[in-house]
């Protein structure tokens, strides 16, 4: 098998197994926007003269062909194809010979790789956006639902001011949704073209202008200077998986509440049966292992997002090998949270809350009549927090 960078010289076996790690199959996700990718650069060589309308015209039309056989499942990147860039050249050549090794003219694996992986993030920042707004939705949904029923809030884990299933399900409601906004946000990094950059330094000697690929991709600008773009790695990908970790706290904390008011002593809330699980030992058990294991993930996000600051953190400029690992806290934590989402706001549509188990403390209106004093006497509220206070503990 020939590599995009062999000069004929052996390569131990271990090399390619230590090198490439699972980054063929990672690639996998990454095949459709490879090949927008090369599309695109096919236009800008066109554009520049260094390609005919006609070898264009075979080139992309190969190309979606190698695309459209890959989401079938026809073929998959291999180890011993090293990543996907090796592995639609070599299809490519296969189809239309040594056509398909003009294609690589300015361009490095450096930005062709860089290019798939914002075409992508692009996507699955839209696709984490929309989910987050779901599950929001599903939590006005929740409180719509049960508009009359009284819920304590707490402060401390105690029961401290009276509030609602309406005022709690808003409130996450409300985080998640600007945690979407959070993840849109993301945007601005991930939609700068770095098409053209190849290897950090541009093409010198080819007149090759970036902005026609950037058109053509859709990206709002192009990454200026060249120099910027092996300098910018890592930061898109940590900042999404920044906005995934605090989202993914929320998703956590939700499941918190819900697996404190499901419990016996609480006994708050039902959990659908088709989103719990059994005890193999215990025959009346039914668990809230979904709701534990948002929970759990929540962390394994935060895991994600400090393994990838940590890949690039200090690393000199220009590219180093080590930026290929930033794939596999990325895709894990971007998996993670579209799989949470996923399945939340089919679980968050069982949740049903049972008003006759929930009992409100007297104490827990002790700020409310404090209010009402200052109102109707006019006097401070340390004052007015002092009288109620005597009431409650029957002392001054």
């Amino acid at each position: 098998m020939s590599r995009l960078w062999d000069k004929g010289a052996p390569l131990d076996a271990r090399v390619l197994q230590y090198t490439a790690g699972e980054d063929h199959a990672l690639d996998d996700r990454l095949v459709a926007y490879d090949v927008q990718g090369s599309i695109a650069h096919a236009i800008g060589l066109n554009a520049a003269g260094l390609l005919s309308d006609e070898d264009l015209g075979a080139l992309r039309h190969a190309l979606n062909e190698i695309a459209a056989s890959h989401a079938r499942g026809d073929w998959r990147v291999t180890l011993e194809q090293e990543d996907g860039q090796t592995a639609i050249e070599g299809l490519l050549t296969a189809k239309v010979g040594a056509l398909g090794g003009r294609i690589h003219l300015g361009r490095s694996r450096n930005d062709q790789v860089l290019t798939a992986l914002r075409l992508y993030l692009r996507d699955a920042t839209e696709a984490l956006r929309t989910g987050a707004c779901t599950v929001a939705q599903a939590l006005q949904d929740l409180g719509d639902r049960h508009a009359a029923v009284m819920l304590p809030g707490y402060t401390h884990m105690q029961q401290a001011m009276p509030s609602s299933v309406v005022l709690w399900a808003q409130g996450f409601a409300a985080e998640i949704q600007d945690d979407a906004e959070g993840l849109q946000s993301t945007q601005r990094r991930i939609g700068k073209s770095p098409l053209g950059s190849a290897a950090g330094y541009g093409t010198p000697g080819l007149p090759i202008d970036r902005d026609v690929a950037r058109q053509h991709l859709g990206f709002p600008v192009v990454h200026e200077p060249v120099t910027a773009v092996q300098l910018s790695r890592g930061k898109a990908e940590s900042q999404l998986l920044f906005e995934i970790a605090l989202l993914m706290t929320d998703l956590g904390r939700l499941a918190c509440d819900l697996l404190l008011f499901y419990t016996q002593e609480f006994a708050f809330v039902s959990l659908p049966g088709e989103f719990t699980t059994g005890s193999s030992i215990m025959p009346q058990k039914r668990n809230p292992d979904v709701f534990e294991l948002i929970r759990g993930r929540s962390m394994s996000a935060q895991s994600c997002l400090m393994e990838a600051l940590g890949i690039f953190a200090k690393l000199p400029s220009g590219y180093q090998r080590d930026l290929q690992l930033l794939k596999v806290p990325l895709f894990r934590g971007i998996d993670l949270a579209l799989s949470t989402l996923d399945i939340l706001p089919a679980a968050l549509a069982g949740v049903q809350f049972r008003s006759e188990n929930i009992r409100m403390d007297e104490s827990i209106y002790a700020a409310e009549k404090a209010n009402r004093l200052v109102v109707a006497e006019g006097i401070p509220f340390r004052e007015a927090y002092r009288r109620v206070g005597a009431e409650l503990f029957g002392s001054k």
